[in-house]
């Protein structure tokens, strides 16, 4: 028998699984992949309990539960300034990535193009392509991973479809600000170009407000935008997210929702409604808390020979390891610290379509407890 050739050839496992598993293979401390390594809210992980015990095991509705969608739409109204109807614009997705996938794969078709910013999470650009898009690659402009927006509008053209941006960014910790939308809001003037806002690190800004599209009526009302609970709550492992988009794009993202997942897993969803409403200064606090692990993280690493700038938002630190092996590509040397200094990192250059070549930045997550962050800055500051 001959199988099908690959949709997806250029596709293997991704970095984040191949760093975790090189971790536990030599029993590392993992700070590639983006999870933290300390639980939810206790409230919340009872509240879990509560409907898990009390019969809301079945079939959550398609869009999601009621209650949830309510309270994203308070939540939107609350952070954002922007009035959305739960019914027609707010759906529960399992997952950010699930969310991103139907957005995209609800509008591109054979021939459009997506323009995307490298280095640029991992799942835009295969969805993209199982849709008959091409992705448009510009790269954000270092040390600071700023945007030029000359080269997006030399970039756009009759077959542009949609603009992915990911505000706060992963993995580069870059955050937009108000004039960043600005100029985008009058670079899609007078055009049909729709938006993909990954949005999932919202609550993880440390300079400033956090600049969703949902802050500006004339961007919100061609975009999709996605957030993912998970991020907010320490509950990577639920794969909750959520996507607000304009009736319109909702309509056509939800005929994508219903055959990819269908539904969300009920009574976690239930449990984020009461949490949600119950408890608004988890997410109000939460740049004060990861600014603290940031901070610390850097302090236990000032006497390293790494050198980094304090990152903006997420809960990722890039660090330039030009001082210790400036020989080693980034792939060389994440695996060669998971060996050698038991501390396993992502290169950032599998982020990129065409990494630059004297590019030595490697990625941290620090969505750890201060005891998993001292034993790494310690062994990091060894090598």
């Amino acid at each position: 028998m001959q199988y099908p050739s690959s949709k997806l050839p250029s596709v293997g496992t991704t970095i984040f699984t191949e760093m975790s598993q090189l971790a536990a293979q030599h029993n590392a401390i993992n700070l590639s992949q983006g999870f933290p390594d300390f639980d939810g809210p206790l409230v919340l992980l009872d509240r879990v309990t509560y409907y898990l015990e009390n019969g809301y095991n079945q079939y959550a509705p398609m869009t999601g539960v009621a209650s949830l969608r309510n309270a994203i739409a308070v939540k939107c109204q609350r952070m954002y300034g922007c009035d959305l109807n739960p019914e027609t614009e707010i759906t529960v997705t399992s997952g950010a990535t699930e969310a991103l996938f139907a957005a995209i794969s609800a509008v591109v078709k054979s021939g459009d193009e997506v323009i995307v910013f490298d280095p640029a999470y991992d799942s835009y650009e295969p969805a993209i392509e199982l849709n008959g898009g091409r992705a448009v690659h510009i790269p954000l402009q270092a040390p600071d991973f700023a945007v030029n927006w000359q080269q997006v509008a030399d970039a756009i053209s009759d077959r542009t479809r949609m603009i992915i941006i990911n505000t706060p960014h992963n993995p580069t910790g870059a955050v937009w600000d108000a004039d960043d939308l600005q100029q985008l809001e009058a670079l899609l003037k007078g055009t049909d170009i729709l938006l993909l806002s990954d949005e999932v690190y919202e609550h993880i800004c440390f300079e400033g407000e956090h600049q969703s599209l949902l802050r500006r009526p004339a961007l919100a009302e061609r975009a999709f935008v996605v957030s993912s609970f998970g991020k907010t709550y320490h509950t990577t492992g639920w794969k909750v997210g959520y996507c607000v988009a304009p009736e319109p794009l909702s309509r056509e993202f939800r005929k994508l929702h219903q055959y990819l997942t269908f539904c969300t897993v009920h009574p976690v969803q239930l449990a984020l409604a009461d949490f949600i409403n119950d408890y608004p200064e988890h997410y109000e606090t939460l740049p004060d808390f990861y600014r603290a692990k940031r901070d610390y993280f850097n302090q236990q690493m000032a006497d390293s020979r790494f050198s980094f700038t304090p990152v903006a938002g997420t809960y990722f630190q890039l660090m330039d390891y030009s001082a210790i092996q400036p020989d080693m590509t980034d792939l060389e040397f994440c695996h060669w610290l998971t060996r050698e200094a038991g501390v396993a990192a992502i290169p950032v250059s599998v982020f990129y379509q065409q990494p630059p070549a004297d590019q030595r930045l490697v990625r941290f997550c620090f969505a750890k407890d201060d005891s998993t962050l001292a034993l790494a800055a310690e062994k990091l500051s060894e090598i």
